[in-house]
């Protein structure tokens, strides 16, 4: 006699069977059980399904003509993929040399050095997926009209409104510097698979990698790696691959009940013990000098390029002690070492009730620069080592402290330590902090309400709290932002303010995110390769799949003339062209079919006349 019940599961209805085994028909009865098996094996894969999102993307023109008369300018502005919150902002353009050293704002608040700042800020729009149109009436912040002349504008869009996607059950989205996400492959393209690494398992010695566009849900297909910890505060932050070999990975940690900190080098060993690599600095190991050497290891490790970089937390310490150090990565060797404490350490707070040292406790990497953080303090940076290497000075692009409402502690009227910064006991606590490919810079905000994460652009200047849907004032602690073209761009993060509804909240979640610029100009002395003659909008598809290899990519000509547009693979060969002739102006259209073409990373040459431009597109299986 056979029986059966259905069990429901998140993904898919399992039949299970309790059998009851006549002897005279023991032979039927295995045979139903070993069927009954293969349907269970079946049903389950046939619901698996990789993870491949429908990216939020922009597109606008990238060079706007105004009269900078008063009247009002209409942008165009295309949205696909998911709807969008969208701020638009406008900057001052090639004026970086004339901006030394500033510092303005409520308490010196904002220091801006060598970088180009924001003049104005819009109110937030609320578009769907089409065509929409962004106004601006050539005023800075304050209403004034701004000069004509060439300005930088930017805009900034997320899935206010959308559910988060689910990218991985089983790691979950890491909290304070337990983790990373790693958008490049080893040869420092777009990754086909960017990958997220996790310590938040810390106390175990486990380093979780996880490939983004995996089956979320089969967690066999995490590779793990053990560590030893060595004795002393922070050991296990964010690991950091080796840029050009991911069989590599260092970590900053502590070797001594003494809290001596520096950086190991160790070797991937899947399903096994790390290897430390002795061979690399002295013993496996650098260590900074002995004014930093009682900091905590905590603000973890960022790699780009040929560098690491890494910083002491110190926020629990009771000595002014705050260090950034740059690591080559090749050998070991210490490259410099630079005193922070002016921004992070303050006797007056730690006199007033708070702490001396505000952090940073974490870090992150992008195009040349490095973001800088920690949860309990206001203190928020870019810092441009690289400029720094080269010229001895211009490491701070920008520095926030309080006095501009996003990021700020003790700002309320009713605050006990008013405008205290370096102060743990109040929120907001924004644990974890990331910069997309503009360098808009975002940190996770909790304990500030219903909000998920602060937002400040690519100078500082800040952009308030913004909220996911469905985001409640409970617990939430991570934010990464995947930037790098490849199939996954967007925001990762947790899903944590709503476990105590969601028995699902676990893991790690997705939300659509895109940013870009573009050049405003009154026309008068605009350098040639800024003068629209050709303007190209996004793709229709980037990523590309080869379930669905067509995109057509959409361009206006402003004067009749020859054009080529030529695609190229990763190693400078050409393997298709799609114009090549005289169009006449206006917009026109061409459909590229990827059907024939392999994954990979592909390059568009648009030519028409002197102007060239190039566009990577991904193609994915």
């Amino acid at each position: 006699m056979i029986y059966s019940e259905k069990a429901e599961f998140e993904e898919y209805t399992l039949t299970s069977v309790f059998l009851v085994i006549n002897p005279e028909k023991e032979e039927v009865m295995k045979k139903l059980v070993i069927l009954s098996v293969a349907f269970l094996f079946l049903t389950s894969v046939a619901f698996a399904a990789p993870f491949a999102p429908e990216l939020l993307k922009l597109s606008a023109a990238p060079a706007i003509s105004y009269e900078f008369d008063g009247s009002d300018l209409s942008i165009p502005v295309t949205v696909s993929g998911a709807s969008a919150s969208l701020i638009f902002l406008v900057f001052t353009k090639d004026k970086a040399a004339e901006i030394q050293d500033v510092r303005n704002g409520y308490l010196s608040w904002h220091q801006v050095d060598n970088i180009d700042t924001c003049l104005y800020v819009s109110p937030p729009y609320n578009f769907g997926v089409g065509s929409s149109t962004v106004i601006w009436s050539g005023v800075d912040a304050d209403g004034e009209q701004v000069d004509s002349g060439d300005y930088t504008y930017y805009m900034h869009a997320y899935d206010n409104a959308g559910e988060k996607q689910r990218v991985t059950t089983g790691v979950q989205m890491p909290n304070y510097p337990l983790g990373a996400l790693i958008d490049a492959d080893e040869e420092g393209l777009p990754a086909d698979k960017p990958i997220l690494l996790s310590t938040q398992d810390q106390a175990a010695g486990v380093i979780q990698k996880w490939e983004i566009g995996n089956d979320p849900l089969d967690d066999l297909l995490i590779e793990t790696c053990f560590y030893t910890k060595a004795e002393g505060w922070g050991n296990g932050m964010s690991p950091c691959l080796q840029p050009d070999n991911f069989d590599y990975f260092y970590m900053e940690e502590g070797v001594s009940a003494t809290y001596t900190i520096g950086v190991r080098k160790y070797a991937w060993t899947p399903s096994g013990e790390a290897v430390v690599q002795d061979d690399w600095g002295v013993d496996g190991y650098v260590q900074w000098s002995a004014y930093f050497s009682g900091g905590n290891a905590d603000a973890g490790l960022v790699g780009e390029g040929d560098y690491l970089y890494t910083a002491t937390g110190n926020h629990y310490t009771n000595e002014a002690e705050a260090g950034f150090f740059i690591i080559d990565w090749a050998d070991g060797s210490l490259v410099d070492e630079i005193d922070i404490t002016e921004w992070w350490s303050s006797a007056e707070d730690q006199q007033g009730g708070g702490q001396m040292n505000g952090g940073p406790n974490g870090l992150w990497a992008r195009n040349g620069k490095v973001a800088v953080n920690c949860h309990c303090s206001c203190i928020k940076q870019l810092v441009d080592p690289l400029a720094y290497l080269d010229t001895g000075e211009d490491f701070y692009s920008w520095s926030n402290d309080n006095g501009d409402y996003t990021f700020d502690h003790n700002y309320e009227d009713t605050a006990e330590r008013a405008w205290m910064c370096n102060d743990y006991n109040v929120g907001p606590y924004t644990y974890t902090v990331t910069i997309d490919d503009n360098f808009f810079f975002y940190s996770v905000a909790y304990d500030m309400g219903t909000v998920t994460f602060g937002l400040a652009g690519p100078d500082g200047t800040g952009l308030g709290y913004h909220a996911l849907a469905g985001e409640t004032a409970a617990w939430k602690a991570g934010l990464f932002v995947c930037d790098n073209d490849t199939p996954f761009d967007g925001i990762y993060t947790d899903k944590g303010s709503v476990r105590e509804t969601d028995e699902n909240w676990g893991g790690t979640w997705f939300i659509g995110h895109d940013s870009i610029k573009g050049t405003i100009t009154s026309g008068v002395g605009v350098a040639a390769e800024e003068t629209p003659l050709l303007s190209i909008e996004t793709p229709s598809q980037n990523p590309i799949s080869l379930a669905n290899p067509t995109t057509m990519i959409n361009y206006s000509l402003a004067q009749a003339g020859n054009i080529s547009i030529d695609v190229y693979n990763v190693v400078g060969q050409k393997v298709d062209t799609l114009v090549s002739g005289f169009m006449d102006m206006g917009r026109h259209s061409v459909v590229w079919d990827a059907s024939d073409f392999s994954s990979g990373v592909y390059f568009f040459t648009f030519k028409a006349g002197d102007f060239t431009r190039s566009m990577k597109m991904t193609v994915i299986k």
